[in-house]
């Protein structure tokens, strides 16, 4: 397709064609704002985005055709018609996208499971789950309800954020309607050792408002990125110490076995840990001490409709509510 002919479009005033423009501009923001007010936490925010800057990159195009439009017809008032369609149809797709996440969550709270498909380490009190997006919508009640054998969830880590802009789209109501739940909670950062420590722990700053009984801030740091040791050691570090600074609390760190082995042994041990090892028995198999054991990655929880990583707290109740925030 191939613009009109310009002896066309120049028959409308230079200035009808920006007010044509500017209109079709609000259209276009309009949508983007009913989308947010709406439904923040979309399950599918990337396609949304997409689909924004695909309207954004023909905004010109279009603009110049309904000029020519105008010209031919001359009919009042047709753009702001156009505008209004626009807004009536941002009502209608947020609606559909309302209706959708309130599916979601409904769905959320009829998924029971007979157990928690998984080996439990028996040997520990005190059991809990980490969830991130990609766990969908949770219904936090019936997390906190299930009981199988004694064991229930006592604790959730969530993801909030990652990189130095990046928060999780469920963060925010995981975030809030766990504690509506009465779960003991934690954040975490996932951190990407080619970005600066401070920019990233202060990107989890603005995200995270912790309160008393939260769980301490935790590091997520799993991959080196081909950054040097030395330099990937001294942005984890400047991680960790902001964070510390700002709530007033030693953060911990979470990584795997090997990871923990090969990069950040004896400069983190004075840091708690939160460590993954799975198919083990009994207890992750690493000489420090370390507070959290995430034992699998393919557990089932009333409430969520996928798979959920499980671990078990080292101590006892009384160890537990020394570590949370006061």
């Amino acid at each position: 397709k191939t613009f009109p002919p310009f002896q066309m479009r120049r028959k409308l005033s230079f200035d009808k064609r920006l007010i044509v423009s500017f209109q079709f501009s609000v259209g276009i923001r309009s949508l983007k704002l009913a989308r947010n007010l709406v439904s923040p936490s979309l399950s599918c925010p990337f396609l949304l985005n997409w689909f924004f800057y695909a309207v954004s990159g023909w905004q010109i195009y279009i603009c110049t055709r309904l000029t020519d439009i105008m010209a031919k017809k001359k009919k009042k008032g047709g753009p702001w018609g156009v505008v209004l369609i626009l807004l009536v149809t941002a009502i209608v797709v947020m609606f559909c996208f309302a209706i959708y996440e309130w599916w979601l969550d409904r769905k959320s709270h009829f998924v029971r499971y007979e157990e928690f498909g998984i080996d439990i380490p028996v040997n520990y009190a005190i059991h809990g789950i980490d969830v991130s997006k990609y766990q969908n919508i949770i219904d936090w009640e019936s997390v906190k309800g299930m009981n199988i054998g004694a064991v229930r969830i006592g604790f959730a880590f969530m993801k909030a954020t990652e990189g130095l802009g990046n928060e999780d789209a469920f963060f925010e109501r995981n975030w809030k309607k766990a504690k509506d739940a009465g779960m003991v909670r934690g954040a975490y950062h996932f951190f990407l050792a080619t970005k600066s420590g401070k920019a990233q722990a202060e990107n989890f700053i603005k995200s995270v408002n912790m309160v008393s009984g939260d769980l301490p801030p935790v590091l997520d740091i799993e991959q080196t990125y081909g950054v040097p040791t030395d330099k990937l050691k001294e942005r984890a570090l400047e991680w960790l110490e902001t964070v510390r600074a700002y709530y007033g609390t030693v953060p911990m760190v979470y990584t795997n076995v090997e990871f923990y082995k090969k990069y950040l042994k004896d400069d983190f041990d004075k840091y708690p840990l939160w460590v993954a090892h799975y198919l083990q028995p009994e207890r992750p198999r690493i000489s420090r001490n370390w507070s959290f054991w995430q034992h699998s990655e393919s557990g089932k929880v009333n409430g969520i409709v996928t798979k959920v990583d499980f671990n078990v707290f080292s101590g006892d109740s009384l160890e537990f509510r020394k570590l949370l925030m006061y």
